[in-house]
């Protein structure tokens, strides 16, 4: 069975954009999706990137407002229309509830849609135990077992493992989709992604030690 290795953090806008057509994807092709909720400034930062509070305004302006606004009506999801109230808290929590429900599998794909679509559509709290027991116990979940859990350092643990593995895979930014170790950045690849799962793309001449450089 292929896999695909799911590199995002847990309010990322791309990753919710991209999230339904990923699970979509996903069924589709009998894919089994390997989540790894990272943290996501200190991989962005890794690679020589800026963080959002050292960019212009314009970049802020055009990524909050147009880029996403248009993805959203593309991918038909639905999107608050401004940049959520929480956006700077603290998300490792949420992270860890997906973390906890294991790397794989229908609780955790659902677990992963539903704190990126609370966070991009309602505006939700991710720092927010209450918030975050709500949405577990939506799901059917036990929520104060679930949030205890999220909060262990054995949950908190994966996630700074997860971020450093990803520094370690040169990553970028969020979501990152890994097939057959062809890494794709953005959820305007998933259409890539797709033809990786049926014909992987021949690897670049400079990445061909056969060929001279």
């Amino acid at each position: 069975m292929p896999t695909i290795q799911y590199i995002y953090s847990a309010h990322s806008a791309f990753a919710y954009l991209g999230s339904a057509k990923l699970m979509a994807l996903c069924a589709r092709h009998n894919v089994t999706l390997i989540h790894k909720p990272i943290l996501l400034s200190p991989v962005v930062e890794a690679q020589g990137s800026q963080p959002f509070h050292a960019r212009t305004q314009a970049h802020v302006d055009y990524f909050f407002g147009r880029e996403i606004e248009r993805w959203a009506q593309f991918r038909d999801v639905p999107v608050m229309p401004a940049r959520p109230t929480y956006h700077d808290a603290d998300y490792s929590l949420a992270s860890g509830m997906i973390i906890a429900l294991g790397d794989r599998g229908a609780a955790v794909d659902a677990m992963a849609h539903r704190i990126l679509e609370a966070h991009w559509r309602d505006d939700a709290d991710l720092s927010n135990p209450v918030t975050l027991a709500a949405i577990a116990g939506d799901l059917g979940h036990d929520a104060q077992r679930l949030i205890a859990q999220a909060a262990s350092n054995a949950c908190q643990d994966v996630l700074r493992a997860n971020s450093d593995w990803a520094r370690g895979q040169d990553v970028f930014g969020s979501p990152t989709y890994i097939v057959d170790g062809d890494a794709f950045y953005g959820q305007d690849r998933l259409e890539l992604v797709a033809r990786a799962l049926e014909t992987p793309f021949a690897a670049p001449d400079w990445r061909n030690p056969a060929v001279d450089g």
